[in-house]
């Protein structure tokens, strides 16, 4: 942001021009992938790396800072792995080729991506990332550079995606049919596209030694993962894609007659353009909101996978975007200007976000706090609000259960401290006492099995004996000083 942009946003909003002033001041990169010392893992020092990690920051400027975070080799190996996918999809989406021409092409890139001399250059000119493909020696050259482990994983997943992709553009192609229709249709293309990201990724946080080796093995939490990420850019982003006629949305959602009857007993839409139409404002937003609903399905996931990792760097590269994800959603909620435009968060919430989503249990109060807004934000006249209230209520029901809302930490020491206000804090508390006895009792109990068999069964008259014996002395030492001052 220039200048001019920094004045208008103190005068407009000044309290997001302050978390902006302190994402500047406070918030420090991990690492420097240029310095000389992480040239050995960032691969800088080599012109063709050089170039790829240029091409990381056109790609996806967001994505990029995230990724040159990751320590040692994990953030080139990313970087790689972001580069091919993108390749990948360039080519998927490109509505200048034919499908004859992208076939073999798709199915046959993951062994074309490390061929050395290979470059596409028949992407059509107004493709973003087409020069990514017409350098693509830079990106072969580095891959066959890369450790066995990390570029036997980025060729399996590319496969596997482009298989899936290539089925998709198939069937768009030759069939003319421009909708999913089913959501379990809707759930295998997101998981082509971006579950098999997540599988990709894990797999790298087990295969570098990061994480633990069964992380890998966690693919239904990995796949909700990246799937939700893919189902918020898809509602997000629908006017865009419905002005390029891709239209990802299940016709088993938008299609359903009920959205019609709650909208004042319209017909059910039979065209996604409809659902930007004049008139159509209120259908439209239970659609959308049937969408969310889907997406709010994997939150509870997306927090069970993040509380499995333990290196913060993987941590945050994870949670970032997940975050985002929530904050976006909640932006399009019950926001017809979706339908109208293209939107975003605004720059101060997303450098907020990058700030606060440090650990597991902070990230489970942002997911629920958007989660109450979304719910805040529902009409009970939308066929959905049953569904979208269950969904925002797995959220809470997962954070009071692993994080619960009355157990508050010092910002010092991180000792634990208990709301009074809280029932919760009653039962607590008399737990701790009931734990207490029983540790006192266990250390009476430990301590008596620790002495002598005699000693302890003869200490009662021990100490009886020892009792007479202080009453005798202290009788007699009373008769002598009667006697002495009688004599006196």
């Amino acid at each position: 942001m220039g200048a001019a942009s920094m004045l208008t946003l103190l005068l407009t909003h000044p309290f997001e021009f302050r978390t902006l002033v302190q994402y500047k001041l406070w918030h420090e990169p991990q690492r420097d992938i240029t310095a000389l010392t992480e040239h050995a893992t960032s691969g800088w020092d080599r012109p063709s790396m050089r170039r790829c990690w240029e091409f990381l920051d056109l790609t996806s400027r967001s994505f990029s800072g995230v990724i040159k975070e990751l320590e040692g080799d994990l953030a080139r190996v990313v970087c790689l792995f972001y580069l091919v996918l993108r390749g990948l999809d360039t080519i998927e989406d490109d509505m200048t080729l034919s499908d004859e021409r992208k076939q073999p092409v798709l199915r046959q890139f993951h062994q074309l991506a490390i061929q050395p001399g290979w470059t596409f250059i028949e992407c059509g000119p107004n493709e973003k990332d087409r020069q990514l493909l017409v350098e693509w020696t830079v990106v072969c050259d580095e891959l066959n550079l890369l450790d066995p482990r990390y570029r036997d994983i980025i060729i399996d997943i590319t496969e596997k995606m482009a298989t899936g992709m290539a089925d998709y553009a198939h069937k768009a192609a030759t069939t003319e049919q421009l909708y999913i229709e089913t959501i379990d249709e809707y759930n295998l293309y997101c998981h082509y596209v971006a579950g098999l990201v997540g599988e990709g990724l894990t797999r790298f946080w087990s295969a570098s030694g990061k994480e633990a080796a069964w992380l890998g093995e966690q693919l239904e939490l990995s796949n909700s993962m990246g799937t939700m990420l893919q189902k918020t850019n898809i509602i997000r982003d629908f006017r865009e894609d419905a002005e390029e006629r891709r239209f990802f949305w299940p016709r088993e959602i938008w299609g359903r007659e009920l959205y019609g009857k709650a909208a004042g007993g319209r017909p059910a839409i039979t065209d996604l353009k409809e659902l930007y139409a004049p008139g159509n404002e209120k259908q439209a937003l239970w659609v959308q909101s049937g969408m969310v609903v889907d997406v709010l399905g994997h939150a509870c996931d997306s927090l069970d996978y993040l509380r499995l990792l333990t290196k913060q760097s993987v941590f945050c590269f994870c949670a970032i975007p997940q975050t985002m994800a929530m904050a976006t959603l909640t932006l399009c909620f019950m926001n017809y200007d979706m339908f109208q435009r293209h939107i975003k968060i605004r720059k101060a919430e997303a450098a907020s976000l990058i700030m606060r989503s440090t650990n597991p249990r902070d990230v489970a109060y942002i997911f629920r706090d958007y989660a109450r807004i979304i719910h805040a934000r529902a009409s009970p006249e939308d066929p959905n609000f049953i569904k979208l209230s269950v969904a925002c209520g797995k959220i809470e029901q997962w954070c009071e259960r692993y994080y619960p809302a009355f157990v508050q930490l010092d910002t010092v020491g991180g000792q634990p401290r208990y709301n009074p206000l809280d029932a919760r804090t009653k039962v607590v508390e008399a737990a701790q006492i009931r734990d207490r006895a029983l540790a006192r009792e266990k250390r009476i109990q430990e301590f008596r099995e620790k002495q002598p068999a005699g000693l302890t069964t003869d200490r009662p008259k021990q100490v009886a004996a020892s009792s007479r014996e202080v009453i005798f002395y202290v009788g007699t030492a009373f008769a002598i000083v009667l006697m002495w001052y009688g004599d006196a």
